[in-house]
């Protein structure tokens, strides 16, 4: 349900206590999907470890939660249906811890993409002091939803996930 400019998203992205930013109005082209995407995200407890802090484990789902959450608020509906995203590779340096009742920004950007992967950059923060808790660099694969297989993708979803625009490298 919209209020201004937030919507909730928890149930595109399984993630309950979820609320969107996205960074452009509905009707606008895919293009518009560069721009930097947040979700902002809730601690809950199930989160924190043995150890008094969120597990590293729900960093990384995090760093997926966002993606997801990205292409479900800026692809055109035609591409949901029939691609699927797979993460082939993720890297992640962890900062700082996140704690009990802390609100984490997610923020997600595209970077260059190849024939069949696409590179995302993601930066978790700490919404109260904006510190930065991680960084990831993650790389997905198109995935045909028919067949199962890595798929390329239209000039379209080209030019609005990747740094690199409509082109695929030759």
């Amino acid at each position: 349900m919209a209020r201004g400019r937030e919507i909730a998203v928890g149930y595109a992205v399984g993630c309950p206590h979820a609320t969107l930013r996205a960074q452009h109005q509905k009707g606008r082209s895919v293009e518009s999907s560069r721009q930097q995407f947040e979700l902002r995200i809730r601690v809950q407890p199930a989160d924190i470890d043995e150890m008094g802090h969120v597990n590293n484990v729900v960093y990384l789902r995090w760093v997926q939660d966002v993606a997801i959450a990205h292409w479900r608020a800026a692809a055109p509906p035609s591409a949901q249906v029939n691609i699927g995203w797979v993460v082939v590779r993720h890297e992640i340096d962890y900062k700082l811890a996140a704690g009990p009742d802390d609100e984490i920004i997610a923020r997600t950007s595209v970077g260059p993409a190849t024939r069949l992967t696409f590179e995302r950059n993601t930066e978790l923060l700490r919404a109260a002091d904006r510190q930065l808790l991680a960084r990831a660099r993650s790389l997905w694969c198109p995935i045909d939803m028919k067949s199962g297989r890595p798929t390329e993708v239209s000039p379209e979803v080209r030019a609005g996930f990747s740094a690199d625009g409509a082109r695929p490298p030759g």
